[in-house]
Formats: C-alpha cells, structure tokens, sequence
C-alpha cells in the first residue's frame, strides 16, 4: 500500500551538518573493490631454469598459433611475450610469421611497427610503414602514422614525400586537408595553393572551393581571391553550380565595401539558378538590399525572385495560362516594354493542343489583353489592331467562335474614328459564325448610332437565322415600340407567339400581354390570356389573369396612377369567375400542387377584397396535409406528403355525411348499453324466482344457484352457453340450465328487456326433453 504511493516526502529540506562530494563516493567506491587475483611473481635461481621456463612458453605459444593460425591475436600476444624477454630478433620473427598469415591485417601491421617505434628502431619502422602502404595503399591510419612519424622526427622533407606519394592515390579530403596543413604549419603558402589547386581538381565540391577562398582571404590578395571564385564559377559549371560560392563570393565583395559588385554577382547567379537551387540566395540577395541598397534595388530582388518562380511553373507546364496572366501582369508592372511584349509573344505562343472551345476559354483573353496593353498602355494602335487581326486568323470559326473578340475588334476601330471598318468587321463575323451576341452588339452599336433602319435589318437577320430566339423577338418590337409603331410591334409579337420552336415562349406571352396592357388594350389582353390558356393551364397564368381583372380598370373610368382606385364589384365577379375555372380545371386534371397554388392565392384575393362569407367559403375548400405510403418498384414504401381537399366530389361528400351518421349512432347505443349494464342488477332476483319455480316443479327439474349467482355478478360479459339475439323492439338474452333428476333434459329460461325502457323485462322458463317440451 505504501509503495504504491511513491517515494516518501522529504519534510526537511534544510541542508545536512556534513556534505558528501562526488568525489568522495567514487574514491569511496574504488577504495572498497576486492583486489584482483595477480599472477605471482616467478623467480628464476640462475639462466638454466630460465631457459627451462622460456622453452616451455613459447611452446606454449607455438601450439596456440599451431591450432589456430588465422586467429592474430595469438600471434600477438606471442610477440609481445617475445619483446618482454627482450627477445627483438625473435619478435621480428613471429611479426613476420603472422604477416604470412595475413597480410592485409591493420591491426598487426600497427602493432609490428608501434613494436618498432618503442624501441627506437627508427629504420626498421620506416621500412614497416613503406611495406605497409605498399601494400594497403587505401588505409588512412598507416599514412597518417606516417606522416606523423616523420614529421615528429622532424624530417619535413620526408613528411611532404610520403604525403605526395598519398595524394597520388588521391585520398578522402581529410588527407588533402591535413597536406594543406601541414604547409601552412611552415609557412610554406604557396605550396599549399599548390595543394588547393589540386585538391580543388579530384574534389571540385563547392565548399573545398570556398575553403581555398578563405585561404587566400587569410593570406592571399582580394585579386587572388576574386580569381579562386571566377575559376569556380567557370570549372563547376551550369550543371554543378551551387548558391554558396555565389553566397560566400558576394558577402567577400560586401566586406570590402564593393556594394555593386556584391550586387551583379547577386544578379548574375539570380539568372543562372534555377529556383529549386537558389532560395538561399534569394534570401541573401534581399537582405543584402535592404542593407545596402534602394527601393529600387529592393523591388528588383523582388521582381527578379518572382521571374524565377514563373520561369520553373512554366517550364512545368508551358499551358498554364494563368501562370502566363499573373507573369505578364508582373512585367506591365515594372514598365520594361520588351519584357511585357516578350512575355505576351511566348504566352500566345502556346496554342491549345485541341479544336475544342473548352481548351480555349483560358487562352483567347491572352490576346485581348496583349492588345489593351498595346492600346492603352503602350499606345500603339499599329500593332494592336495587327494583334486583333492575328487572333481571328488563328481561331478556327468553322467550329467556334468567340464573338467578344469580334466585338472588341469593332469596338476598337470606333474608338479610333473608323466607323466602316467597325461595321465590315461585324458584317463580316455576322457571314462567317453568326451569335445572338453578334447580332446582339451589332443592334447595339447602330442603336447608339440612331440607325434604326439598319437595327430593323439586323433584327430580320437574327430572327431568320434563329426564329426560336424569343429575346429576339421581344427585342425587336421593344425596338418597334419606342419608334411608336404599334401595329409593327403587334405583328411582332403576333408572328412571335405563332413560332413552333421558341426557347421561352413565356417570355414573349408576357411581353405582348404587357404590351397590351400598358396601351390600354384591356379586351385585347383578355383574348391574349384566353389565347395563352388554351395552350397552356399553367396556375401561373390563370392567377395573373385574375389579377389583371382586379386591376383592370371600366370602360367608362380613365386610369389615373396617382391615386388609388376602390376595386368595383364588377372586377371582383370577373375575378372570383377566374378563380372557380381554374379550380375546377386543376381538380379535372388532378394538379394538386398547382391547386393548392391556386387556392392561396384566391385566399389573398378574399382576404383583401372578399366579405366574411366569401372568406369563410374559400376557407371551407383549404386542402389538408397528410403522410401517406406508396409502394415503390422494389418492394419497398416510402412516405409523402399529399393534400386531402374537402369537397372534391359529391361521392366524398356524401361518403363524410353517412360516417357521421354512423359515428353518432354508435354513441347512442353505448349509452344504451351503459343504461342495460344499470339495470343488470336487478335480473340476479328475478333468475333466483326462477330457480324457486324449478325446484317446485313435477319434473323436479334442478337449476344451479351458483350459475345463476356467476351470471348476475359478471354480466354482459359472459358468453360461454349463452345466445344473445338483437329483435328490433327487444332484447332477448336466452339460458340453458341442465336438469339433475331427468337426463338429456334442459331448462330454457329466457329474459326480454326492452331497449326503450331497460328497467321493464319479463321472464319465461321452459323445460326441453328429447321426447316431449314442457312450459
């Protein structure tokens, strides 16, 4: 229990009388270790047991290395044994022997040599360590042992030739760095160049260039720096080019003040690096700006960041139009005119692979905005119009068309007082590739010219070529109306109405019944609806032909839109005579949804101009809203939602009236039968007399007092043996008693209550043989 608990609290916390170091424990510790077990020493009386003692371990040994020759280890701790006796010949000897074994062994060779050196047998190691790099030229440790051997002896000389007898071998940079050191210990500076020339050459990594820059930072000129970084530029290449030279060659030029170099390199790499490689420089080149340079200079390490990041998503996908869009708006900005026109020249240059308009949609406004630039900004008109021209030319009209570069082109020839081009340039895409757009800014611009007689022409044309164009149409006698050409516009809409194929016949209908209306053509626009209903029984149209005779003013009355005038009776007649068409043409065709329309509608209109009674009427019509279930194909219901209007036939009325009825005669006879169930009480005495009559009879026939008890406490419930039978006048409730004294014998008592007074019931009893009846 108490370790679950954790560790116990510290309550004081104050510092112990005696401290205790780290250094006391581990003295502490060490002191209380148990001695290891020590070889005893051996002490030999004289050379004879010696000798004696020497033979019997290096047999010893001689078996070890025997039963296990590649196991070195043996074979070292046999010539150590060997150089404790001082026995050095004897050493060499079984370093050589092992060395037969295994050659390639570093281990051994180091121990050999290490062996040598101990013993100041300087030749000897230096012949070990030429064996060894002869013959394991790729292990490092042997020639840094060497090199440090020799340089610790002090042999320089001897030092550089075995480093050039390494660097032949071309090593790791390690070693190339430890040569470079070695030089630079003895001031020996331009050999170490030298060495870095070299260096640089098996290994041209970006940051051994720039360690021989730091060199000849530290002990060279800025001349000869400048010249390591130009010949790391130029050996690397494009392919091996890194940002750090750059990075390190710029922050070098700013340390010497050098402001604008340090910047056209900044540039120079800005352009040669793609942006993958260069964020890091980018990064520098900014910093480097808003220390050193100018707003100007900063917005151009900005537009020169982003050039570089639109070049790498175009190279990813040259038909990414909205790359081409946000490189060119780039360019508009800075306000270089060949950089703005090379940009747009490359970008429409990537023509859509497919004829189809989808793969065009992006690419066109390209040209629309090549051209506004070159109108209004660039304010050559020569070249804008040559852009237009070029852009019709190349696309492929037989298939599609886009009619804002035809209006463009038009709108550009007006802006530059050329009105017959303008209108050659319309004619012209009108003959190749009509649009209702075409015909649409054609209209337009003679509209706003005052050319009526040729937007009567163009109209013609549109209506010819597309007769189901029902803006057309109403477009054409709008034009007609405001000339104040009514029988123009009428015929109009008369010829609009009789077209087969119109894309929104709705549009014209209501057009032309406005068109009446506003005119004051009240009959005109009855026959109009009435027209339209034989075509169509839209609810819509029915409850705008109603309301159109509530606003519709007498014949005798002038409308007058100032002040409001009171509805006559007459327009609510014509009204209510519309509403009742209309619902019974809807509940003909059994339109329910529109019904119900119809009747909210006919609500509104009671509401706002109907009586109580008229309200209450349309009330009484108000469908309900039920959930019903419909089977589905597979089996399956689902439920909706349906509307159960009240008076839909006179089947449903009569249908409601004898439920009714039903309903309130099955109230009356439960209140009949509660009166009976009062009165049961009393036939309990009565059946007991009948009881007394049996047992006084000749027959002596046997009645069962505790049925006869049973069926007084339990009735009406009871219906084992019992046989109730419902006469018109009377209610007659039959029994049969078994006899005891006579088999196959039965009483019959019957009992008659009268449904009109419950209270009022007469008893008869017979008995029933198989022979004869007695009563």
């Amino acid at each position: 229990m108490d370790s679950s608990r954790g560790p116990p609290r510290v309550k004081n916390k104050a510092p112990a009388p005696m401290q205790i170091s780290a250094e006391q424990l581990l003295r502490e510790a060490v002191d209380r270790q148990e001695p290891a077990l020590q070889v005893p020493t051996q002490r030999f009386a004289d050379l004879e047991e010696l000798h004696e003692y020497q033979g019997r371990k290096r047999k010893e040994f001689e078996d070890y290395v025997r039963r296990n020759r590649l196991n070195m280890n043996n074979w070292m701790r046999y010539a150590q044994w060997e150089l404790e006796q001082k026995e050095f010949r004897r050493a060499r000897s079984v370093f050589e022997r092992a060395l037969d074994v295994n050659p390639t062994s570093v281990v051994l060779w180091i121990r050999y040599i290490e062996s040598e050196m101990k013993n100041r047998n300087i030749n000897h190691a230096r012949n070990l360590f030429d064996r060894a790099v002869t013959i394991l030229p790729r292990v490092d440790k042997l020639w840094y042992k060497y090199v440090y051997m020799e340089e610790t002896l002090g042999n320089i000389a001897g030092t550089r030739q075995v480093f050039e007898r390494w660097m032949s071998w071309e090593p790791d940079e390690g070693a190339w760095s430890a040569y470079i050191k070695l030089e630079k210990r003895y001031h020996e500076y331009d050999r170490a160049r030298a060495i870095f020339q070299r260096f640089t050459m098996v290994h041209p990594d970006p940051k051994n260039w720039i360690k021989w820059a730091r060199f000849e930072e530290e002990y060279g000129t800025p001349d000869l720096v400048r010249e390591v970084y130009g010949l790391a530029i130029e050996t690397l290449g494009d392919d091996f080019m890194d940002e750090r030279i750059f990075i390190a060659y710029a922050k070098y030029e700013t340390k010497l003040k050098e402001y604008e170099r340090a910047r056209a390199i900044y540039k120079f790499a800005l352009d040669r690096l793609p942006r993958s490689k260069s964020v890091a420089l980018h990064k520098a080149y900014t910093t480097f700006e808003k220390q050193f340079g100018d707003r100007d200079g900063v917005e151009d390490v900005i537009l020169a960041k982003r050039r570089v990041q639109y070049e790498e998503q175009l190279k990813e996908n040259p038909r990414n139009y909205d790359v081409w869009f946000d490189f060119a708006r780039l360019e508009e900005s800075a306000g270089d005119v060949d950089r703005v026109r090379d940009v747009y020249e490359r970008a429409i240059a990537q023509i859509p692979p497919s004829q189809e308009k989808r793969h065009w949609r992006r690419y066109i406004y390209l040209w629309i905005f090549y051209a506004i630039w070159e109108e209004m900004e660039n304010k050559d008109v020569d070249r804008a119009r040559q852009i237009y021209q070029e852009c019709l030319k190349l696309i492929p009209h037989k298939k599609f068309t886009f009619a804002k570069i035809w209006l463009m082109k038009a709108h550009f020839e007006i802006r530059q007082m050329d009105l017959q081009a303008a209108r050659k340039t319309l004619g012209q895409a009108i003959g190749m590739c009509p649009k209702d757009k075409l015909f649409r800014g054609y209209i337009e611009l003679e509209k706003q010219l005052f050319e009526f007689t040729r937007c009567r022409t163009l109209y013609e044309k549109q209506i010819e070529w597309n007769p189901s164009n029902s803006q057309a149409w109403i477009k054409f006698a709008e034009l007609e109306r405001g000339l104040d050409d009514l029988d123009r516009a009428r015929a109009i809409f008369e010829l609009g109405i009789e077209q087969p194929t119109l894309d929104m016949p709705e549009l014209v209908w209501k057009a032309y019944i406005d068109f009446e209306e506003y005119e004051g053509e009240y009959d005109r626009v009855r026959q109009l609806y009435e027209r339209l209903l034989q075509k169509t029984d839209h609810v819509k149209v029915w409850i705008n032909y109603a309301r159109f005779e509530i606003n519709a003013p007498e014949g005798d009355e002038e409308e007058d839109e100032e002040e409001e005038r009171p509805v006559s009776e007459e327009a609510k007649r014509r009204a209510r005579k519309i509403f009742e068409r209309a619902n019974k043409v809807m509940r003909e065709k059994d339109l329910k949804e529109d019904r119900v329309e119809l009747l909210n509608a006919w609500k509104s209109f009671e509401m706002t101009h109907g009586s109580p009674e008229d309200i209450a009427a349309i009330e009484k019509q108000m469908p309900r809203r039920v959930k019903k279930r419909r089977k589905l194909d597979d089996d399956r219901y689902e439920e909706y939602m349906d509307y159960v209007f009240p008076a839909d036939d006179q089947a449903a009325a009569n249908l409601s009236r004898l439920l009714q009825r039903a309903h309130q005669w099955k109230q009356e006879q439960q209140q009949k039968q509660q009166q009976a169930e009062q009165a049961a009480g009393n036939l309990f005495f009565h059946l007991a007399d009948a009881r007394s009559w049996s047992q006084t009879s000749r027959h002596g026939m046997a009645f069962d007092a505790n049925d006869a008890d049973e069926w007084g406490q339990n009735y009406p419930t009871r219906s084992a043996g019992t046989n109730a039978v419902q006469s018109r006048k009377y209610r007659v409730h039959t029994y049969k008693v078994g006899s005891r004294s006579v088999p196959n014998s039965v009483v019959v008592i019957t009992v008659t209550i009268s449904p009109d007074l419950p209270s009022r019931y007469s008893i008869h009893a017979d008995r029933q043989t198989d022979r004869q009846e007695d009563k």
